[in-house]
């Protein structure tokens, strides 16, 4: 009797190792799954997504997407600096603002950078041409683009566009979001799934006290300044 109880007991540790073996195999493949489907989730949702294609669709003719205005303008060190207000208005409401700043910047000539995303066919099911943007930085005529003021968080979903992704789910929302920045630093990237980003050619504007810079949009994705009068 003696001898069947420690073949068991000698058993049952023996199977020890391959339970926890088990174990850790059961708890690995859905990590293992998941790296995989990670890797390819992009590749899913700007391909495969309906719900996506339906929202890019869905985006209206942009106008006014905002403005700027002159704070003061003053000699720094001998240099003219230029403090600016920067304000970002809601797609629904143009008096409505969603993002507001202030910057100092050298010079009166100022450079507004956005990332300019146009989607063709293959995203848009009506066919018609469709485009948004982000804000990337504000900067002087004699700074480097790279060290200019930063507008929008790269990385993150921007306030305009908070409703645009509604019925998809906040891990969809934000892998789109990255693609489209990474579009930043990678243009050929996404070139495939049809997406297209133009930047780098940013818009830029001598300002004055005394008037307002009304940014405007087309539906190619073209961003230009009207000058009006600050009432």
């Amino acid at each position: 009797m003696l001898r069947k109880v420690l073949l068991i007991g000698k058993g049952a540790r023996s199977l020890v190792p391959l339970l926890v073996g088990l174990a850790l195999a059961a708890a690995l493949v859905p990590v293992g799954f998941g790296l995989l489907y990670g890797a390819r989730t992009i590749h899913d949702l700007l391909t495969e997504n309906k719900q996506l294609k339906q929202a890019i669709t869905n985006l209206t003719q942009e106008d006014q997407i905002g403005y700027a205005k002159v704070l003061s303008q003053e000699k720094r060190d001998g240099r003219l600096c230029t403090t600016l207000k920067f304000v970002e208005t809601a797609r629904d409401d143009k008096l409505k603002r969603i993002l507001e700043k202030e910057f100092t910047v050298e010079g009166d000539v100022i450079h507004f950078d956005a990332l300019i995303v146009s989607f063709g066919d293959k995203m848009v099911m009506d066919g018609r041409q469709k485009a948004l943007y982000l804000w990337r930085r504000v900067y002087g005529e004699d700074t480097a683009p790279a060290d200019g003021f930063p507008i929008e968080e790269p990385g993150k979903q921007p306030k305009r566009y908070k409703d645009l992704l509604a019925k998809l789910g906040a891990p969809e929302q934000k892998m789109f979001w990255k693609a489209i920045w990474d579009l930043a630093n990678n243009p050929d990237g996404l070139r495939r799934y049809d997406i297209k980003a133009v930047y780098g050619n940013a818009v830029y504007t001598q300002l004055r006290p005394g008037l307002i810079y009304v940014f405007k949009i087309t539906p190619a994705g073209q961003v230009y300044p009207e000058t009006v009068l600050d009432m």
